[in-house]
């Protein structure tokens, strides 16, 4: 999945996501890998095996612990990391990392080699790319494959698609963690994990009861408002600190993971804190203030508004939304949330440290 220039909105990168994986799977170059084993030592978590994964197009069964994993999912990466292994290939979206890592899971690459990195076609996964880095198992768990490209995949190695229960793109980040977990024999390592990460958005919570039943929601000034789902992991972000969405949203958006909303529903933004992922936050703040439908809502005349540079590492994290970056965005969100819903337009929403 590509990494966005750096001029292109949040949005914009999500509806290539969406062409993507609704075309055919592309051809690469073909060319070999040299990444070497860099799928982690072997472990006792090889006594876990055979395990075996439903999921939108049936069930994957993985005989054995893998080695050499690749990663098609968006942010999959970040699991394996977490859990202790390193991927062969990652999959590009944001940021431009080295490896597709992010510095917030850095130092779990420590030594080993960094991934290598599938660029987007524009077409579909790297069919040859992806061949060549001779795989083990693929993970496809926050993406959108298709039947047929999943089918194309299989040939080459397991492939644990998107789970059915939710939208393409709209697994959570638990699920995300323990679906991955299974498939790499550490099941329960993985719910640890991620009890850990619970217990860091318990902690905001007790920190901060003002966020219990205020309104929240996500949105981006890509062609027009571009505004976020409930089945969204920004939008989740809120819901589990305590936020609720706005009533209509996901009656507007339908079953995506977000669309853009036509100015008669500029109410919906009307929250008690609302998030803008931005190009430029002094710049977007100030177009959309001169905006009168949204400029003369509460939440922009009261300050309720916190503003994210899209392509900081901030930004990328808000959008990543992993077991390993969790903990890097609620240290600098949860401040910024809190001066926003307080209400006092003189509370200034401090900018984050990227």
């Amino acid at each position: 999945m590509p990494g966005s220039p750096r001029g292109t909105r949040l949005a914009a990168v999500f509806a290539s996501v969406l062409m993507l994986f609704v075309a055919v799977a592309a051809c690469g170059s073909g060319e070999d890998s040299d990444s070497g084993p860099a799928a982690g030592k072997t472990t006792a978590a090889s006594t876990a095996f055979p395990v075996t994964i439903t999921h939108k197009y049936g069930s994957t069964t993985v005989k054995s612990e893998p080695r050499r994993i690749v990663t098609v999912g968006l942010t999959d990466q970040d699991a394996v990391l977490a859990l202790g292994k390193v991927p062969v290939g990652t999959t590009e979206w944001l940021g431009g990392y080295k490896g597709a890592i992010g510095p917030w899971a850095t130092d779990k690459l420590g030594d080993a080699k960094a991934p290598t990195v599938l660029k987007d076609t524009g077409t579909g996964p790297q069919t040859e790319k992806i061949a060549a880095l001779r795989p083990d198992l693929i993970l496809a768990v926050y993406g959108g494959l298709t039947k047929k490209q999943y089918e194309t995949l299989s040939k080459f190695a397991p492939v644990v698609a998107q789970p059915k229960e939710y939208n393409d793109f709209g697994v959570p980040w638990q699920q995300q963690t323990e679906i991955i977990g299974k498939a790499l024999g550490q099941e329960t390592e993985a719910k640890a994990l991620v009890q850990g990460v619970e217990a860091d958005f318990k902690d905001a919570v007790a920190k901060h009861p003002e966020f219990a039943g205020a309104s929240a929601v996500t949105a981006t000034p890509y062609e027009g408002t571009f505004v976020f789902g409930s089945q969204d992991p920004r939008s989740r972000v809120l819901t589990d600190l305590g936020f609720s969405l706005p009533t209509d949203l996901d009656k507007v958006i339908g079953d995506q993971f977000g669309a853009n909303i036509s100015k008669e529903r500029t109410d919906l933004l009307d929250t008690d804190a609302i998030v803008w992922i931005v190009s430029d936050t002094t710049k977007d703040a100030a177009k959309l203030h001169k905006d009168p439908l949204y400029g003369d809502l509460k939440v922009a005349r009261q300050g309720r508004e916190v503003f994210i540079k899209e392509t900081s590492d901030y930004g990328n994290s808000v959008s990543f939304v992993t077991i390993l970056s969790l903990p890097y965005m609620l240290e600098r969100l949860v401040p910024q949330l809190a001066a926003a819903v307080d209400g006092d337009p003189a509370t200034k929403v401090a900018a984050a440290t990227s």
